[in-house]
């Protein structure tokens, strides 16, 4: 769930307090990179599974309907 806009500047002041300003672009950095790895793992793992599912449709068909 994604928290309204007065909750996420409750959460961003919380952070700023938490961590001081100097850290935060770090924290942000780290963060981003995290969701990009997981975002590209995701695509890896979609193409992965579409190919088996060709590769299985390919084995279930009769000869006469390969191409």
């Amino acid at each position: 769930m994604i928290p309204s806009g007065s909750e996420l500047i409750i959460i961003l002041f919380a952070v700023l307090i938490l961590f001081g300003g100097k850290k935060i672009p770090g924290i942000a950095r780290n963060i981003g990179k995290i969701i990009g790895d997981m975002q590209k793992a995701t695509r890896e793992f979609k193409r992965e599974m579409d190919i088996d599912i060709m590769n299985d449709d390919d084995k279930n068909k009769p000869d006469s309907y390969k191409g």
